[in-house]
């Protein structure tokens, strides 16, 4: 697993077989991001071969996980190695990750969500809470400190039938009540997304699938970014 890091941003890269600069506009600018040229590349052990998701404690230290084991990694980005790891639960597929003051918060892919309350003590309390939401796969977790809430994106589509085909959306998860919004608090349509790619001329990986083609896998994962208060998505597939 290769880890690449690009000023203000910690990207993770799966597989991908090249990689893409893409440069926006007026209020579409990718300011202070150039995904083509990261600052740093890492080469993590073998033990982190399928990270799939990480969060930032420090300027030195992220945390992450990988989809197979429920363990917890402490990694210092400066020596390139792991310095602590954690048992929290059993094996299974674990995805995203976001750090709530000293609370670690853990998505598995049906959508459980874990809390490891004050991590690094001996004895860390483990909350599970059964989320209940609609979609079958969903990968994409941050932390919304402005509404004190989690938000968790979907990467398979919300509901059953013809009308969820190509929407994609983010629940809420309030950290006060524990308790997951009603509706979604984003909704994305991908042939709204594929336009404006298109008119803005960005290119998308076009592959064959069952015979069609698809320049959309959206989303993986995402960031909210504090100083710009917006949202980065990333489609890794699709670059």
């Amino acid at each position: 697993m290769i880890l690449f890091i690009s000023k203000f941003l910690l990207l993770l890269c799966l597989n991908l077989s090249s990689y893409f600069s893409t440069s926006l506009n007026h209020d579409n600018s990718f300011s202070g991001y150039d995904l083509s040229k990261p600052d740093t590349v890492l080469i993590l052990p073998d033990t982190l071969r399928e990270i799939s998701g990480l969060t930032d404690i420090d300027t030195a230290t992220i945390a992450c996980i990988q989809d197979e084991n429920g363990i917890l990694f402490v990694y210092d980005i400066l020596r390139n190695e792991i310095r602590e790891q954690y048992n929290f639960h059993v094996d299974g597929d674990y995805e995203g990750i976001t750090l709530v003051g000293k609370t670690m918060y853990i998505l598995r892919s049906d959508g459980s969500l874990f809390e490891i309350v004050d991590y690094e003590a001996r004895n860390f309390k483990l909350h599970h809470y059964t989320t209940g939401i609609p979609a079958n796969n969903n990968e994409g977790l941050c932390y919304d400190p402005d509404n004190n809430r989690l938000l968790v994106a979907c990467k398979s589509k919300p509901g059953k039938g013809p009308e969820y085909k190509d929407k994609r959306v983010i629940y809420g998860f309030d950290l006060s009540t524990k308790k997951l919004s009603d509706e979604p608090v984003f909704s994305f349509e991908l042939p709204v997304i594929k336009a404006f790619a298109q008119e803005m001329k960005l290119n998308l990986a076009v592959r064959e699938k069952k015979g069609a083609k698809h320049s959309l896998n959206f989303p993986f994962c995402y960031s909210r970014s504090s100083r710009d208060q917006k949202l980065y998505l990333l489609s890794a597939v699709d670059q």
